[in-house]
């Protein structure tokens, strides 16, 4: 599933390409996605001029001067530039026409993404607005994840997990973060001190950070590519890495299903 460097990398590849351009058309192939895209999306953003793009959390905000349009990849799904001439494939259901002579294409296999629009501020979307502090801002600190997690009794991988505390911290970044910060994954974050949150905190900024610089490394194209980021190749220190040696011990990764979601740890180096 795309995580925020995803579809950070993906709005940074996107953004040169888009902002200042008009749409000057509209083509819903499948609107059945995770919700039914508008009906009238296409009246709403036709003629309407790109003003920027940016990401809260692991949406995509495409700003217009008529209003925003909110994607979310959900799965499956990944945006390219093509050729306005290029047919569609069986999984390409929306298609942005520019006036560039480029088009903007959503693909979607498994259909769990969505697009949404709104002509009021994005960030009191319904979707949007109960969402927690961005990992990357200067309001996410130890400090404040020690605050968050007085007498709370779920595990601490959880509660990073969760987008009403902070976006953005998926599995995978989750379990690398707590191995950074030599913490266990299965550990109450009620009962982790301020110490240790502070150590957290900087775990997920350069965990996150590093995998958004890997992305912008090995970007692979926009323009008649697949539209996805070719970051995945970046190491991992215990993320799928169960019974190999720990990287800083030696020690097997384990691993373990907390909250439905497979995690994995050092036994020795996270207490």
């Amino acid at each position: 599933m795309p995580e925020l460097p995803e579809v950070e990398t993906t709005c940074r590849g996107l953004a040169p390409y888009l902002e200042g351009q008009w749409v000057r058309s509209v083509v819903v192939r499948q609107a059945r996605l995770r919700w039914p895209v508008d009906p009238d999306f296409a009246k709403h953003i036709k003629n309407a001029r790109i003003l920027k793009l940016e990401r809260r959390a692991k949406y995509l905000l495409v700003h217009t001067d008529k209003g925003c349009a909110i994607w979310h990849l959900g799965m499956s799904g990944s945006l390219r530039l093509v050729e306005q001439e290029e047919s569609p494939e069986k999984h390409d259901h929306i298609d942005w026409r520019l006036d560039s002579g480029l088009t903007l294409r959503y693909r979607d296999p498994r259909r769990f993404g969505a697009l949404l629009w709104t002509a009021a501020d994005p960030l009191v979307h319904d979707l949007l607005s109960h969402l927690g502090p961005e990992p990357l801002s200067e309001s996410f600190s130890g400090d404040y994840l020690f605050a968050a997690s007085r007498k709370r009794k779920q595990s601490v991988k959880t509660f990073i997990m969760d987008g009403r505390i902070v976006v953005g911290v998926g599995n995978i970044y989750a379990s690398e973060s707590l191995f950074l910060a030599g913490i266990r994954p299965d550990r109450e974050a009620g009962s982790i001190s301020k110490a240790r949150y502070l150590r957290l905190a900087e775990a997920i900024k350069k965990v996150l950070s590093r995998a958004i610089a890997q992305g912008g490394t090995t970007l692979r194209d926009f323009i008649g590519g697949d539209g996805k980021p070719g970051y995945f190749a970046q190491e991992l220190n215990v993320y799928g890495r169960a019974g190999a040696p720990c990287p800083s011990c030696g020690s097997p990764v384990r691993d373990m299903v907390l909250g439905q979601r497979s995690t994995f740890f050092c036994t020795r180096c996270q207490r």
